[in-house]
């Protein structure tokens, strides 16, 4: 019994300390659920979405893309609004889809090209018709061509066209010297009338009058040829348009998907005047059909070819003057989406972690041009090793607060987003030291010329820093306004300077024509022989056989280096240095489908519709 009651004691004094850890992690399970639910109290779940509506029953669409449009002109359209609406109410011979940028089929069910890529042929669909019930010809086409061709400057985007045989180059204004005007004038007057750089890229005859390379061309009389059916485009019947250009192109049913190669009606009589003019015939998707001060309405066209695929039976596009009042309408249920919103960056990190905020890579590049004609900057390794000190993270992160992506390529498209720059420090050095300046030694101080732009300023002061801390190199950073800098620019007073593009297509050779503009220098033109034909300049070495020179018929010739139409060739020759691409951000409730954002900004509302259907998951 004794012991009985010594193994009695011994069991309980083992059972305490067990039910005291049983208690106590009990307790701290409890602890821990009751933490757990205090938090949940002070910090609930976040919604998924900035705002939550029901899916209206019809197929609306409600649309703030900014302030009330300027023009409903295709040749004027360079950015929202307008190439929104423009993108909605015509049809050009291709479209961009929306989510690859690839060419898709509009007015042109079919296009084919020459082996050079130099001819194009673009065989126009039968059913492709005007809201007003006629058939969209190619002589449409070739109408609104031309008339892009007269306006001169005020077209937007211009340059998009300088690649079609016989359009004319307008000279631009090259700052010189009046002592220098007269001797290229008296140099030249032995040849007849002035040689401009229209005649040096061969787009206008050489007995032409028409201004001096350093001279200002008057907008309201823009060069034009002595007979526009040498223009190269043709109407071969009324569904073949033939197009031939200069130099080729692979892309160019990619470049005349832009807004401002579609075909107008008329000779554009309807967009002349201060105020909108909303009664006009278009071939798009939709049409125009009610326009206040609050913004537009447009509907379905009854006559457009392929209306049984158009899901949306009315768009409202509603004007906001500011991206404040945008938020609060899309906040109160007034709006579906919000584009072309320049929000502060308060309120991107606000919006930040909503899912139905959207953020976009642009179709625009901000990048340093290098004077790579000076001396050591005509060192191809000086300028890489510039680069490749060039930390783009830390620059994007930190002055840009996030709101840029880096650039290590040239074009921020899906099929050129590899990173074919480096960011590489050591490699840097390495370079430097292999061009002769070890460690910086000798290296003149950089003098880098930027706008009066405070964001450009404070990117200008971190790379200078960069430069500093990874090549011992000093910079001047030179700070002038727009106008200042432009003729600091052309006269060549700079080692680097800031520039910014805008991509308005994804054609290859277009973009990096934009960029890296021919260098037309005003020197005396070679002396015409007997037969009336110049001697042709020899083609420089490069890495392509693009050169200006490519780019002239047989019995003309060349003053500028080698052009760069690839992504290949502008990284091999390094004249100018990416930075960093732009960020676009837009919301886009969830009920919306078919409504991509994209780097063009090429907007579509042809696959959108609504889900009335739709609902949140809970």
């Amino acid at each position: 019994m004794e012991l009985i009651a010594k193994q009695k004691v011994k069991r309980s004094g083992r059972r305490r300390p067990l039910s005291f850890r049983v208690l106590f992690h009990t307790f701290l399970i409890s602890l821990i659920a009751f933490s757990s639910s205090c938090t949940q109290l002070e910090k609930p779940e976040p919604e998924p979405f900035f705002a939550q509506t029901t899916p209206p029953k019809e197929q609306e669409f409600r649309w703030s893309n900014g302030k009330m449009p300027k023009s409903f002109d295709p040749a004027l359209a360079s950015a929202p609004p307008e190439t929104d609406v423009v993108r909605a109410v015509y049809e050009g011979l291709t479209e961009t889809d929306s989510t690859t940028l690839q060419e898709i089929p509009g007015v042109a069910e079919s296009w084919s090209s020459s082996e050079d890529f130099k001819v194009w042929t673009f065989k126009l669909r039968k059913n492709a018709k005007w809201s007003n019930g006629k058939q969209v010809t190619a002589v449409d086409f070739v109408r609104a061509w031309k008339r892009l061709v007269k306006l001169g400057d005020k077209t937007a985007h211009r340059n998009l066209l300088s690649n079609i045989a016989g359009v004319p180059v307008l000279p631009k204004e090259v700052p010189v010297s009046s002592e220098e005007a007269d001797r290229l004038l008296r140099s030249n007057s032995n040849q007849g009338s002035p040689v401009s750089p229209a005649q040096y890229l061969g787009q206008v005859p050489v007995n032409q009058n028409v201004p001096l390379p350093f001279t200002t061309p008057n907008p309201n009389k823009p060069v034009m040829p002595a007979d526009d059916s040498a223009l190269g485009f043709t109407a071969e019947d009324n569904l073949t348009l033939k197009v031939t250009l200069v130099a080729p192109d692979k892309d160019l049913p990619k470049l005349v998907a832009n807004p401002i190669f579609r075909p107008i009606f008329s000779n554009g009589e309807e967009f002349i005047g201060k105020d909108l003019n909303s009664n006009f015939v278009s071939n798009g998707p939709f049409r125009i059909t009610k326009l206040d001060a609050t913004g537009l309405v447009l509907e379905r066209s009854e006559n457009y070819w392929n209306r049984e695929k158009i899901r949306l039976e009315r768009v409202h596009i509603v004007a906001m003057e500011s991206s404040e009042k945008a938020l609060a309408a899309y906040r109160a249920g007034e709006l579906d989406a919000i584009t072309n919103a320049d929000f502060s960056p308060l309120v991107l990190k606000l919006l930040s972690p909503y899912e139905d905020f959207r953020k976009t890579t642009h179709s625009a590049l901000n990048f340093y041009e290098v004077n790579y004609s000076k001396p050591p900057f005509s060192d191809r390794r000086v300028r890489e090793a510039l680069s490749n000190a060039i930390e783009r993270d830390r620059l994007t992160e930190g002055e840009m607060e996030g709101q840029t992506r880096p650039a290590l390529s040239f074009l921020p498209y899906s099929a050129t987003t590899k990173a074919k720059l480096t960011q590489d420090k050591e490699k840097a050095k390495d370079l430097l030291e292999e061009a002769g300046f070890p460690n910086g030694e000798g290296f003149p101080a950089i003098r880098l010329l930027v706008n009066r732009n405070d964001t450009q300023q404070r990117v200008a002061r971190s790379v200078a820093r960069m430069w500093k801390q990874n090549l011992n190199l000093e910079t001047d950073i030179v700070v002038k306004d727009t106008a200042e800098l432009e003729r600091m620019s052309k006269l060549g007073e700079f080692d680097l300077v800031r520039r910014g593009t805008v991509f308005p297509t994804s054609d290859e050779t277009a973009n990096f024509m934009a960029i890296f503009e021919p260098k037309l220098q005003p020197v005396n033109p070679q002396p015409l022989p007997v037969d009336g034909k110049p001697t042709p300049s020899p083609t420089p070495a490069g890495p392509s056989a693009n050169s200006v020179d490519a780019l002239l018929p047989n019995d003309q010739t060349s003053v500028t280096d080698p052009l760069i139409l690839t992504e290949e060739d502008a990284i091999y020759e390094l004249r100018a240095i990416p930075l960093y691409f732009p960020t676009a951000y837009s919301l886009v409730r969830p009920y919306v489908t078919g409504f991509e954002m994209n780097s063009l900004d090429a907007l579509t509302l042809s696959n959108v519709s609504i889900n009335s259907d739709w609902q949140p998951n809970k």
